[in-house]
């Protein structure tokens, strides 16, 4: 390991002795283990090859584990010549049967991370470096597609109710405190919470979710993931047709590397027997699914490895981002949709391609003030906030109405939400859906739209003294763009520590943690909600890792 005292970890020095402390109770070489995570995030920012890193541990991971499972140096040198720097192939897993009698051997004890500090998930001034490795991480071919499931999170709608977790818990037949996804309230020395000022700002009929600052942190599905590049099985695998990150039960031996490669600490290891025996996992018809013939999510695999629902004993888990889902198991309305993205109640979460520009994810991200609008005035439940139809409109108006009289005689339509009608139509590009899943913003946008022209059939909207009346001012894009965001704040986006180079696919809109983001007591309490629990430990008699309070990342 390195002999300076900076932590190579971006969780800082105590997040990674506690790591450190948590690889000595397994079976494992623990100074192997954390020296290639370092080693895994010099690949990740461009400091060191992926071929050069496979040959610097090749003898010492087949010392220690039988076997080198990584793709060797050979293979990603002949990949990275043939895909001129696309990501390397990946060898085939181990059968199931190895895999099983391994694991069967396996006498450790412990669990994955809980909460951690915030301080780490800052900004930092620098950017991230040039990778110098194959793009991507162990695929399963060198063969790419135009799919990447990931997600776009705004914090500012966040509203700290916990649902998310639930479902994702309920979804996945987790133990209690095995939280696959983390909702944090944190506060810095700029940002604090309500009672000490906390947010102040308000936005005319646009809830904005909790007035505390929060943080949503599932696993990023990384696209060059260093959580892979330690892995000596193949266990942790990157899908080829859709970008998913994800853990092969049967081959995984439980050596935890990965979960010390992690930067965003969301891995844990299921050390005792799963709370929902396998047999018990219900079956697809229970799950309200289309067809009573649905599989289970204990028997679902892709191909032949098994990637879904809770883990096994001996085995590391994490966020999935609903494989059975994307791969149609659940049904075809399924596809493109997540557990904790459907169960959010104010639509916080948008999940789907982020490879197509037209996917709920891109449009949030790249248009998060418009998004934002469409997204409320198509989902509110107050008549007041939202948009009506085009069948409403005309089924209301009068040729010859004026501005006044034709609100008034819709029910629920105020002036301004007309006004955001209509600086929506006027920033609109006419981008149209592509019937694909997760294009439900556009769809919702396409709505709108009509119900403009609609409008527009009565009572014209290009007037001046109607641009004065909805605050439009000369109608020009800039001033709606203005008018937008007077409506909905106009939020930064980011990523979670864009500097280790490890592209996540999951991009946040809101405020960012500062480098001395601490987290503090959010909205809602774990014990108040359902069977969540903040910290597995809690239910633990051994502490292990994330059981530190305080920690400042």
């Amino acid at each position: 390991m390195s002999t300076d005292d900076e932590s190579f970890h971006p969780l800082g020095e105590e997040w990674e002795d506690e790591l450190e402390t948590m690889l000595d109770d397994t079976e494992y070489d623990s100074d192997l283990g954390m020296e290639m995570a370092q080693d895994a995030m010099r690949v990740t920012k461009g400091e060191l090859s992926e071929a050069d890193f496979h040959e610097r541990y090749h003898e010492d991971v087949m010392e220690e584990f039988g076997e080198d499972e990584r793709p060797t140096k050979e293979a990603y040198e002949a990949a990275q010549e043939e895909a001129k720097g696309t990501a390397s192939s990946m060898l085939n897993a181990f059968d199931g049967d190895d895999g099983e009698t391994r694991r069967e051997t396996m006498k450790k004890m412990g669990v994955g991370a809980a909460a951690v500090g915030m301080g780490a998930f800052g900004a930092t001034q620098d950017g991230p470096a040039e990778s110098l490795s194959a793009e991507g991480g162990h695929s399963e071919t060198n063969e790419h597609s135009d799919t990447q499931w990931g997600m776009t999170i705004d914090l500012e709608r966040c509203d700290g109710c916990l649902t998310c977790m639930t479902a994702c818990t309920q979804e996945n037949d987790l133990d209690a405190g095995v939280n696959w996804m983390y909702v944090m309230a944190w506060e810095d020395d700029l940002h604090g919470s309500p009672e000490e000022g906390g947010n102040t700002d308000v936005y005319t009929d646009f809830n904005m979710g909790s007035d505390f600052n929060m943080l949503v942190r599932p696993c990023q599905h990384c696209t060059d993931a260093p959580c892979e590049k330690v892995c000596p099985t193949t266990a942790r695998h990157t899908r080829d047709k859709d970008g998913l990150v994800l853990t092969d039960y049967d081959v995984c031996i439980g050596c935890r590397y990965c979960q010390v490669a992690c930067p965003y600490g969301v891995n844990y290891f299921q050390w005792d027997e799963p709370d929902v025996a396998y047999e018990d996992i219900p079956e697809g018809d229970e799950r309200d699914v289309d067809s009573p013939d649905q599989i289970t999510h204990a028997e679902y695999e892709h191909g032949e490895r098994w990637v879904d629902s809770r883990a096994p004993r001996g085995t590391m888990s994490k966020c999935t981002m609903c494989p059975s889902m994307q791969d149609g198991e659940q049904g075809e309305d399924k596809v493109g949709t997540s557990a904790c993205e459907t169960a959010c109640p104010p639509n916080a979460i948008q999940f789907g391609n982020v490879k197509d520009e037209k996917s709920d994810p891109s449009q949030h991200r790249d248009h998060p003030s418009k998004s934002r609008a469409i997204i409320h005035l198509t989902n509110s439940t107050e008549s007041n906030k939202s948009a009506p139809s085009a069948d409403q409109i005309n089924s209301a108006l009068s040729e010859g109405d004026d501005l006044e009289t034709a609100i008034g005689k819709i029910d629920g339509l105020t002036e301004d939400v007309l006004a955001i009608m209509k600086a929506i139509d006027i920033v609109s590009e006419g981008t149209e859906p592509s019937g694909e899943e997760s294009n439900t913003i556009l769809e919702n946008e396409q709505k709108i739209l009509s119900a403009v022209e609609a409008f527009q059939q009565y009572v014209d909207l290009e007037s001046e003294e109607a641009r004065d009346d909805l605050q439009l001012g000369d109608g020009s894009e800039q001033e709606a763009k203005f008018r937008l965001h007077q409506y909905t704040g106009k939020p930064s986006s980011f990523q979670l520590l864009e500097d280790v180079g490890t592209n996540p696919n999951v991009t946040y809109l809101g405020q960012e943690p500062g480098p001395e983001a601490e987290q503090v007591e959010g909205p809602t309490k774990y014990e108040d909600v359902g069977d969540l629990v903040d910290k597995r430990q809690d239910l633990l008699d051994e502490e292990t890792i994330g059981g530190v309070d305080g920690v400042s990342l």
